[in-house]
């Protein structure tokens, strides 16, 4: 491949031998992570997308309407994209410098206009027009219709000109997202606070104060310690979150919230115009494929319409409210009991502060002193043995089997039953603030796939990325987690097991592909269940040095915490969800209302304690600005309804008969996990559970069920 495409796109010998090294062009078996550096970007990806052209021209000069003269050349089009756009983004992800980020930004509107070439290419469209059409269609088989519905939305149906002004508009969210994220990331690195006064820092645990010490060495304060300091603290969450839950300090917490709330809000780095500009265009855009709003072009591959998404919201809403106000009240009493001089005046930077005071009180839990429980190597053992029992695979580390981006970085071969490799998955667990992006993420690196199979195999084996931003191990201490933590990484599994126990050969559909977005987080919050499952937990809750198992009172205590201020949690992600739909469904861009306007409105309603006025959150909302969230926020709500009703299915049958869970497990392996995108949600939902989803588990789950049959 690399010698043809080099060939292709060279004008001399010597941009030949350039081009034929090109770790980029190479055929792998896995991405060469540890090889491809800043400098290969432009000519790589330039000298595949010419490459691309000419296949792509070859294939709507003899295309057919037929599924291999058609979708099969057309898949190995967009997957060896994919795949080499996959790697330099991932790296921009996890190894991020300026000569990466400034050649993928020159190179992307090539690969963005490629793409809009490839999605609106009349030839295929009317080839898959064709095979709509014809009396086969109701043969085909489920796993390849949806491929048809898609290609819809890429605007393939509009005439010459509006498909101009449409691709047009592509190219400008594409770049005006990227800025988003940027500015996110670089408003974030900005902010540094050093602190040399010991009284400053009262209240934080040992880890926060070794993380901040940490941080000043590398800012080249040598001699810093966690005992006596210089502290460097930052605006990333393993640095922000410890501060406001821990920090005495009031002054600073109120300077660190402020600091948060209105990052990439001013300045070179503010948001506020790319934010409206990005609405702006996903309306026109709307308009364009005869839409109303952009929320109704994002449900057409959705599980939920709009109306559904709204109602459930509101149900949701209405079930939390009472519970949220009355959370603030017992913070109230709380901080008043305990002396506390702002208890009648508790506000956004107090309430982190005070709960995370009354948990300790109420449940007696320091997240800080179940640390030493979590280590990650005893966490990763009993979520791989979890994995064995549910679904009946064998997870081996394969370290050395490819190449990685970090030596931190860990790699696993996911095996069946009869022992046969069936995936890989690589697993990044630390934070590395210089060069990593915040949050946590599973992403596909190949996806299972019959016309990409290797000579002499039947199948292309999926294979993932598992990324997290977890405390690094200090001096010869592993990681110690918090429970969040914990929770996190079963959550990222939970997505990578749909990506590499899919039974779909299709690889346009296979894995997590063109699953509902609504859908797609309903395996990774099934698992999060189960770190409550008392036999799971008490498995990987280990002593790190003296073995011991998590008391049983503790355990207690962690169940009940899981309601705790569940009202207050769920508000909060009512609001980020409801106010993604306004956006997208009835704010007008440009018109008498601002978007910080709207936030005030729809706070209202989801928020116990109002936005300060000068609240800026939206502009680091990258969820909906730079991710794939856009009207699609309140995916999380609506997969947690079905994650609980899944899980529901389980103490259905008995969490404590070994044999029901492991033939429930099955059941949700050959359905939610196998079947990818080739079948609706829906349709696999109920062929596991037997029903329609209902909202119930989740309420229940959450403690909200009595205040929702008030309601």
């Amino acid at each position: 491949m690399s010698s043809a495409i080099a060939a292709a796109a060279s004008s001399s010998v010597s941009d030949e031998s350039l081009l034929s090294s090109n770790p980029l062009l190479q055929d792998f078996d896995f991405p060469p992570f540890d090889s491809v550096d800043a400098e290969h970007v432009r000519p790589g990806i330039r000298a595949l997308l010419q490459h691309l052209e000419g296949e792509l021209e070859q294939l709507e000069n003899s295309v057919e309407p037929s599924w291999p003269k058609l979708v099969e050349p057309l898949e190995k089009l967009v997957d060896r994209l994919s795949v080499v756009w996959g790697v330099i983004n991932h790296l921009k992800a996890v190894k991020d410098t300026p000569e990466l980020r400034a050649a993928i930004e020159e190179v992307q509107p090539e690969k963005v206009k490629f793409q809009l070439r490839l999605g609106q290419s009349k030839p295929i469209y009317n080839a898959f027009k064709a095979i709509r059409e014809s009396p086969d269609w109701s043969s085909l088989s489920e796993a390849r219709q949806p491929q048809i519905k898609e290609a819809v939305l890429t605007g393939i149906a509009l005439d010459d000109e509006k498909r101009e002004e449409f691709n047009k508009i592509e190219q400008e969210l594409e770049k005006l997202s990227h800025k988003f994220s940027e500015n996110v990331l670089d408003a974030t690195k900005k902010f540094e606070k050093l602190i040399t006064d010991k009284k400053e820092m009262d209240g934080l645990p040992p880890s926060a104060l070794g993380l901040f010490a940490q941080a000043a060495v590398s800012k080249g304060h040598e001699n810093a310690t966690a005992e006596n300091g210089p502290w460097v603290i930052t605006l990333d969450a393993p640095s922000y979150l410890p501060v406001m839950q821990h920090a005495k300090n009031r002054a600073l917490r109120e300077e660190l919230y402020r600091a948060y709330l209105t990052r990439a809000s001013s300045g070179d780095l503010d948001n506020t115009a790319i934010i409206d500009q990005i609405l702006k265009l996903r309306l026109e855009k709307a308009k364009l494929l005869g839409y109303n709003n952009y929320a109704e072009v994002s449900m057409t591959m959705k599980m939920a319409t709009v109306e559904k998404a709204s109602e459930l919201l509101e149900k949701l809403r209405s079930a939390s409210w009472g519970p949220a106000v009355q959370d603030m009240e017992d913070l109230k009493s709380f901080a008043e009991s305990q002396g506390a001089e702002e208890s009648d005046s508790l506000t956004h930077w107090d309430t982190t502060f005070w709960s995370e005071r009354l948990r300790e009180s109420k449940y007696d839990i320091n997240e800080e002193e179940l640390r030493p429980y979590f280590s990650l190597p005893k966490v990763m053992d009993g979520l791989f043995s979890l994995a064995k029992t549910l679904f009946g695979v064998e997870i081996e580390p394969a370290d050395g089997v490819a190449p990685v981006w970090n030596s931190d970085v860990r790699f696993y071969r996911v095996k069946d039953s009869s022992g046969s490799p069936i995936a890989y998955f690589y697993f990044d667990p630390y934070s590395r603030p210089s060069e990593k992006r915040g949050g946590a993420w599973m992403g596909e690196v190949f996806s299972r796939s019959q016309v990409m199979a290797q000579k002499g195999t039947s199948v292309r084996l999926p294979v993932a990325h598992m990324v997290c931003n977890q405390t690094p191990p200090v001096g010869d201490k592993p990681s110690l987690m918090t429970f969040r933590e914990v929770e996190t990484v079963f959550h990222e599994f939970g997505h990578a097991l749909q990506h590499m126990l899919t039974k779909q050969d299709e690889g346009l559909v296979a894995g997590i592909r063109n699953v509902e977005w609504d859908a797609v987080e309903l395996p990774s919050q099934f698992m999060e269940n189960w770190c409550y499952h008392r036999d799971t937990l008490m498995s990987i809750a280990k002593h790190y040095q003296t073995g011991e198992t998590l008391p049983e009172e503790i355990y207690k205590k962690l169940l009940a915490a899981r309601t705790f201020r569940a009202g207050s949690f769920s508000l909060r992600q009512l609001k980020f969800a409801s106010l993604d739909l306004e956006l997208h469904t009835n704010y007008v861009p440009g018109g008498p209302e601002s978007i910080y306007d709207v936030d005030q409105r729809v706070s209202v309603k989801t928020q116990v304690i109002p936005p300060l006025p000068e609240d800026r959150f939206l502009c680091g909302f990258s969820h909906i600005f730079a991710g794939g969230y856009a009207a699609g926020y309140y995916s999380y709500k609506w997969a947690e309804v079905l994650s609980a009703d899944a899980f529901s299915a389980f103490e259905d049958a008995g969490l404590d008969d070994i044999k029901a869970v492991q033939e429930t497990g099955q059941r949700f392996r050959n359905t939610v996990l196998a079947l990818g995108g080739g079948k609706a949600p829906l349709k696999v939902f109920v062929e596991f559970r037997g029903r329609e989803p209902s909202p119930e588990p989740l309420l229940r789950h959450n403690g909200l069920l009595a205040a929702s049959a008030s309601a």
